[in-house]
């Protein structure tokens, strides 16, 4: 039997739905990530997206098993810049965070602040340690380096191959940039 999560948001307006195992859960410490948490903490309601360690913990899932029953017009999406290659979507109702998306990928890293605390699911490993801020010590928990990477790039390109190499789009509205 194949396992679903309705996920809401905070004030609860707005649904998603996934279908599955996840892709894999990933602990991200870009200066990306970095820089797009600190752009939604600023939004008024705005939930926590990081880890005590400063890392952005993701739940990541092929986009063919996210289902908006809901639809997305309570989405809005906000990038670093106009030429930034991710966009952050949080809900306009409650300013949840809900999905970190690449520009042409295939999957979605959903916010693992989406999941009820007794569901949710385990970091696997750590991503992008390279970029972590020194003076930030990381514990040995999760595994990270260039063999996880390319573990992890290797599970993408997987899904993608599984997906026919389709990238569905999910449309949403963008905020302005500035």
């Amino acid at each position: 039997m194949t396992q679903s999560f309705t996920l809401a948001c905070a004030c609860g307006r707005f649904h998603l739905e996934v279908t599955g195992e996840p892709l894999i859960t990933a602990e991200c410490h870009c200066n990306s990530c970095r820089a797009g948490s600190r752009q939604l903490s600023a939004l008024p309601l705005a939930r926590p997206t990081t880890a005590e360690n400063g890392g952005t913990p993701y739940v990541l899932y092929r986009k063919d098993r996210v289902r908006f029953p809901d639809g997305t017009a309570l989405l809005r999406g906000y990038r670093l810049s106009k030429k930034a290659p991710t966009r952050r979507v949080v809900t306009t109702c409650c300013n949840t965070p809900v999905f970190v998306e690449f520009n042409g990928g295939h999957w979605l890293s959903l916010y693992v602040s989406l999941w009820n605390q007794a569901v949710r699911p385990s970091m696997q490993i750590r991503t992008q340690t390279g970029d972590v801020p020194a003076g930030t010590s990381l514990d040995s928990k999760l595994p990270a380096g260039g063999w996880t990477t390319a573990g992890f790039y290797g599970k993408l390109l997987m899904a993608w191959i599984a997906m026919g190499f389709k990238s569905p789009k999910v449309e949403v509205e963008e905020a302005p940039v500035g």
